[in-house]
């Protein structure tokens, strides 16, 4: 009897021990010792998640947005406008329509020469000199030429607020003026503040600046999975701080006030002081607005965005440059200034929408200084996190081994609740947004552990059987063993390998039209048909994955011509797709698609796996990239797409370039193929199609958005239903649209897997 309480025991300690594992990798997470990308990625999504779900979409009347968008582009020509039309703009927002401020998300970097002041100034100085009356006439008529003045004086002691941003480079460039910084040292503890600092700015012309005394940055802190979701108030510059574009619009609200720090310590500490406030004091009155460690705050985004959004109005700015809207219109609105238009490239990727307009979000902030509801990170949030995963993580390991399942489960799932559940109040009720993911992947974890300890334990005999028979090798892998057993290894290694990813399209809408036992039956009468031609190439088949199969060339056995024999099973495989296809026609089923993507490159073989299952395969990045070629391929509308290090082992086939590529992952860009025939078969008609496409990339590369389009128009009248040509057609539109880029290196970007 004391045996069995000693083993009992021995076994309740273990499996509470093996509980507490997922709170310590969570307690190390936080910590910074062992940081976990994908908990920092599911904090981003519970965040956005609580953000869209709590957000009020309600439109908030004080703030106005005067958009220059497609409509205005049309009316009053390409931004950015001469400075005469931002006179008219500025003079009928405040002498007209009355409003309260005006910020403008848009910077004035260059002087306006479009009214030829300047040209005529030097005529006045030598060619015309001589002229009788030129110098004087031209004297009279230069201050109605000087569109830059005429912004100035527009502008010149109003509550207006320009915007500049400020860069991090390695040179550190600096053009245009500054305004006053609003902190500097010597206002501070004797150390620099935490905060987003930069080495560079760009800033509006001497003469916007001197009229206009106030402005704010406009830059935003974009998070590392590219999503906006905050902005910093105050950000440094030289070892002087600065105020946000949204910030200043509402000093300029408040008329005048400065800003003083609101430490977070008592006492400084360490190398930099921390503020946990910003306050803006004004003839007695203070205001404490509450940011993180980089003086930033997060954006409470009121709605979907954009003019459909409902969150703020938007005007045209043509409108308001016209003279359209009744006088009074927008009184004591505060204005932002912005655009809309996708050529001006001030859309981000947000929360709340994935081409969402810079300018909103400053309004959005605006908004919540006007109401005070701030939302921030504080400082104390990692605190706060440990003290959850300590509670969650000691409640959960010492209670769950006592449990039955059900109530673990009820109590593991009480657990998870009640912790969104302070979270959300947290977050609704106090503006605070503190961390989630880890405690409830923590949570999470912990039952599982406990379900499956419990599990291995009272499985043991059934899952030696399982492995028994659950490990296995291909049948073809065995044959090369037993032809040269001497001369093969089943230990990985590094080898020069063709890889393939073919992915069959079309069966998720057979799914839904066709019986179980039917699409298994024709998924098998496909993979029978493509897994024969592939080993007809002495390809080895890797693995089935869905409707996807995988295969490789030049192992176990090394083949000098892996990449021909993988090219041409890759041609069979599509001609054969189709051959199936017209069967179907036939019988009246579904047509299905394929797409194929091969690279040839440097791939890790061995037998890999675990003690449960093993099988023969490859890894490696030369293996990512052949996956990534696979989902190329529908986006160029052809069933094959080569890497060039295949096409370059294969010079037998003649092939067209589709791109040029950079793939997720992969800093260097990789140019793409299809191949279009053997050389020896290569009829006339496909030699002078790829002469004449060989000469619409010269000049695609070269940027002579022309030739392209007369290459293209020649290209489409003999294949109208190319999708290649169509998409090329649609990227020369776009890109003559843009000036000429020195640096463009023609390649396109692929983010998504």
């Amino acid at each position: 009897m004391r045996r069995q309480l000693a083993a009992l025991f021995r076994h309740r300690w273990r499996r509470i021990g093996i509980t507490l594992l997922p709170l310590l990798f969570a307690l190390l997470h936080i910590s910074g010792v062992l940081p976990l990308q994908v908990l920092e990625r599911l904090d981003h999504i519970i965040y956005d998640a609580r953000l869209r779900a709590t957000m009020p979409r309600t439109l908030d009347e004080r703030i106005t947005i005067v958009d220059i968008d497609e409509k205005s582009l049309e009316r009053l020509g390409q931004w950015p406008w001469a400075r005469d039309k931002m006179a008219a703009l500025s003079h009928e927002l405040f002498d007209r329509q009355q409003v309260a401020v005006i910020g403008f998300d848009v910077i004035f970097a260059e002087a306006d020469g479009s009214s030829g002041l300047a040209s005529l100034q030097q005529l006045a100085k030598g060619a015309l000199k001589s002229q009788p009356g030129f110098a004087e006439q031209l004297q009279q008529l230069a201050p109605t030429l000087d569109y830059d003045g005429l912004f100035a004086q527009s502008l010149a002691g109003k509550p207006a607020v320009l915007g500049y941003y400020f860069t991090s480079d390695r040179d550190g460039r600096a053009r245009g003026s500054l305004p006053a910084p609003v902190l500097r040292p010597t206002d501070l503890r004797g150390l620099p503040l935490k905060a987003t600092s930069w080495n560079g700015h760009g800033g509006n012309i001497e003469a916007l600046a001197r009229a206009v005394p106030l402005a704010g940055f406009f830059n935003s802190i974009t998070d590392e999975d590219g999503v906006v979701r905050s902005l910093p108030l105050l950000a440094e510059f030289e070892g002087q701080y600065y105020e946000s574009l949204a910030l200043a619009v509402f000093r300029a609200m408040l008329g005048p006030s400065h800003i003083q720090p609101g430490y977070a310590e008592p006492t400084p500490s360490g190398t930099h002081d921390t503020l946990g406030s910003i306050i803006v004091r004004q003839e007695g009155r203070s205001l404490a607005i509450p940011v993180d460690d980089r003086l930033a705050t997060l954006i409470p985004y009121r709605g979907p965005g954009d003019v459909s959004g409902g969150s703020f109005r938007y005007v045209s700015a043509s409108d308001v440059v016209e003279g359209r809207l009744p006088a009074g219109h927008l009184r004591d609105q505060l204005v932002l200034v912005g655009s809309t238009a996708p050529g001006l490239l001030d859309l981000r990727v947000t929360p709340v929408g994935r081409t969402y307009p810079g300018v909103e979000t400053h309004a959005n902030v605006l908004s919540a200084l006007l109401d005070g509801k701030n939302i921030v990170r504080p400082d104390y949030a990692v605190g706060f996190d440990a003290l959850q995963l300590l509670c969650a993580g000691l409640m959960l390991s010492l209670a769950l081994p006592l449990l039955s399942a059900g109530v673990a489960v009820a109590l593991s799932v009480g657990v998870i609740a009640g912790l969104t559940g302070i979270n959300l109040w947290l977050y609704v009720g106090h503006g605070l947004a503190l961390p989630l993911a880890t405690v409830v992947v923590m949570s999470i974890l912990a039952f599982a552990l406990n379900m499956v300890y419990g599990y291995f334990v009272e499985s043991k005999s059934k899952r030696e059987l399982a492995a028994l028979f659950g490990t296995y090798v291909p049948p073809e892998l065995v044959d090369e063993m037993v032809k040269e057993p001497e001369n093969y290894s089943m230990e990985a290694s590094n080898r020069e390998l063709t890889v393939m990813f073919c992915d069959m399209r079309g069966f998720t809408a057979m799914s839904e039209r066709m019986e179980p036992l039917q699409l298994q039956a024709l998924l098998n009468e496909v993979f029978s048909k493509l897994t024969h031609i592939i080993r007809s190439h002495r390809g080895t088949i890797d693995k089935y994955m869905g409707d996807c199969v995988m295969a490789f060339w030049g192992a176990p056995v090394a083949t000098p011509d892996h990449a021909q024999l993988a090219v041409s099973a890759a041609k069979e495989m599509a001609a054969a797709i189709d051959e199936i296809n017209r069967s179907h026609r036939q019988r009246g089923l579904p047509e299905i698609g394929v797409g194929i993507g091969l690279n040839t490159g440097m791939m890790c073989v061995g037998d890999m796996g675990s003690d449960i299952r093993r099988s023969y395969t490859v890894i490696g990045d030369a293996v990512n990239l052949g996956s990534r070629l696979e989902g190329l391929s529908k986006h160029y509308g052809t069933s094959i797409v080569v890497s060039e290090s295949t096409k370059a082992l294969a010079p037998q086939f003649a092939w067209q370039q589709l791109d040029l590529v950079r793939v997720k992952g992969k800093a260097q860009a990789v140019a793409i193929f299809w191949p279009v025939a053997l050389q020896a078969n290569l009829t006339d008609s496909q030699a002078t199609e790829g002469k004449e496409w060989g000469q619409f990339l010269t000049a695609y590369y070269a940027q002579n958005w022309a030739q392209c389009t007369a290459s293209l128009s020649k290209l489409k009248i003999d294949h109208p239903e190319n999708v290649l040509y169509s998409l090329y057609e649609e990227r020369v539109s776009q890109w003559r649209q843009e000036p000429f880029k020195p640096q463009w290196d023609g390649a396109t970007n692929f983010e998504s897997k």
